[in-house]
């Protein structure tokens, strides 16, 4: 037998006591601080800490990729590195305002301007600490070295002016630029979402589906016939789209006697047997190209005389699902957007029709429907089609749809204007610097992140939202003059005014 007995092991063992004995006896002798102290002078370990919300406790992901990010800091520490290890806390952004907006009862942009900008972001200060001295016992409880007290916040001016000085980095690279895009939109928060957040919360849902007519111009009693579960959408439509090598078919109803242009693979669509129609003419999708038809609302028919309600040609026109005829309204759909730009349905620069507000109500450019959300006007459009003889058929489908991850309403697609950092421009760079990363596991890097970034698109970095940091950039309102500020000192120079808080006020 050894010298240390067995025996001299309690019988059971408290493993959460000893814990604390440990986490005590740390404190005692002040280890951390004394680990920085010895380590200083020695080669520094960057580590940034991607800070969390205080507006909500701990979770799960938080305590597993906090544990992992105390492993990597002390085992750096003790391969002979200095490091400091600085807790931040995220204070802005949308989880903050949507609590505010709940607590007041805020339903949109309106009823912010009516409390006024600065009374607003002042709640939302009041609220972004709520759940820190939480935070910090179950981080320390969990045994996490990592500096509380030298703490930083996204609000700090320093941090919001070094977030000013990155962007300003980017637009004297000619990295920035505005423009529209059609972006994941939740109405209920009145904010676009980047693709990530838009990701996050799937859900299946059901949707009315509805076939509507358009009469061709040059034989208005042949009528393209196009599908979608988007009905509030149909008052905004601007084209047609078909597949241009794609086989279409003109057809008789043979109950009613209405002729209907569609793909051929997608007759199951409309029809349950062959002896339901009658076929008259094929043809390819690019023999369509160009034709014009009768919109199905007037809202926008001066449109017409510069190309819009024609019959447009794409490959992205799948033959798995409606149709086969895809109607496009650019300012709710991307490919939508980005086909009536390259044919000419809508030119870069003018206005977009858009008859959707901030909150997702129809505005009053759309008569019929104005004031309604346009979930909501969804069976109102399809009541109206119907007795205006342009409902072809009408039926439910259910199908995996994107929530807003914050009010679990379900999102819009939605053109807004935003400021953009182009990443596609430098996608090659950052392929190049991935590989000079060390991963684990290194699959990570050679797939799952080299995919990522090699289908990474322009990144819209602005929100129609209030408690943040500002966008620095001060323009004519016809966006001939741009200026893009950088620092404190440099506001100060153009203004002749010294600012110590950089949040909006008005």
């Amino acid at each position: 037998r050894s010298s240390l007995e067995m025996t001299s092991l309690p019988e059971s063992l408290d493993f959460p006591k000893e814990e604390e004995k440990t986490l005590a006896f740390w404190k005692d002798v002040d280890a951390f601080k004394n680990c920085l102290k010895q380590s200083k002078g020695k080669p520094r370990y960057t580590f940034y800490d991607g800070p969390p919300f205080a507006t909500g406790l701990p979770h799960y992901g938080h305590i597993l990729a906090g544990t992992i990010k105390d492993i990597v800091t002390r085992y750096a520490h003790q391969t002979g590195h200095h490091v400091e290890r600085r807790f931040g806390w995220d204070c802005h952004g949308l989880p903050v305002e949507y609590e505010i907006d709940k607590t007041l009862g805020i339903t949109g942009p309106d009823d912010v301007k009516k409390m006024g900008i600065k009374k607003y972001n002042d709640e939302c200060r009041k609220i972004v600490m709520r759940y820190s001295k939480e935070w910090e016992f179950i981080v320390s409880r969990l045994g996490r070295w990592i500096d509380f007290e030298n703490d930083y916040k996204t609000l700090y001016p320093s941090f919001m002016e070094t977030v000013w000085w990155v962007f300003k980095q980017l637009f004297d690279k000619g990295l920035v630029y505005r423009g529209f895009k059609v972006m994941p939109y939740s109405t209920a928060c009145s904010t676009p979402l980047s693709n990530f957040e838009s990701n996050q919360n799937y859900k299946d849902t059901t949707d009315p589906a509805v076939i509507v007519s358009f009469p061709l111009d040059e034989s208005p009693d042949v009528s393209i016939i196009a599908w979608t579960t988007t009905p509030w959408t149909l008052p905004s439509n601007l084209a047609v789209c078909v597949h241009p090598a794609l086989k279409y078919v003109k057809v008789r109803d043979k109950s009613i006697g209405n002729v209907y242009i569609m793909l051929e693979k997608r007759l199951i669509a409309l029809f349950k047997s062959e002896d339901e129609y009658e076929v008259l003419e094929s043809f390819l999708g690019k023999d369509l190209e160009g034709k014009s038809y009768k919109p199905l609302f007037s809202y926008f028919e001066n449109l017409k005389e510069q190309g819009a309600f024609r019959v447009l040609t794409d490959t992205y026109v799948t033959e798995e699902s409606g149709t086969g005829i895809v109607h496009q309204a650019p300012a709710f759909g991307e490919d939508d957007y980005r086909i009536s730009i390259a044919k000419n349905v809508i030119k870069k620069g003018q206005k977009l029709p858009c008859p959707v507000d901030d909150t997702g109500k129809f505005t009053s450019e759309v008569t019929h429907f104005a004031g309604k959300h346009v979930k909501d006007a969804d069976k109102f459009i399809v009541k109206h089609l119907k007795e205006a003889g342009r409902l072809v058929h009408s039926s439910s489908y259910t199908h995996s749809y994107p929530f807003c991850w914050r009010s679990e309403t379900p999102l819009i697609y939605k053109a807004v204007p935003s400021w953009f950092i182009q990443v596609e421009k430098i996608v090659d760079q950052l392929l190049v610097n991935n590989k000079k990363c060390y991963w684990v596991p290194e699959f990570v890097q050679e797939k799952r992140f080299h995919n990522w970034l090699e289908s990474a698109h322009d990144w819209a970095v602005s929100r129609n939202r209030y408690w943040g940091t500002p966008i620095p950039i001060w323009m004519s309102e016809d966006f001939e003059e741009v200026v893009c500020v950088g620092s404190i000192d440099e506001l100060e120079r153009l203004s002749g005014v010294r600012v110590d808080d950089l949040h909006r006020e008005r």
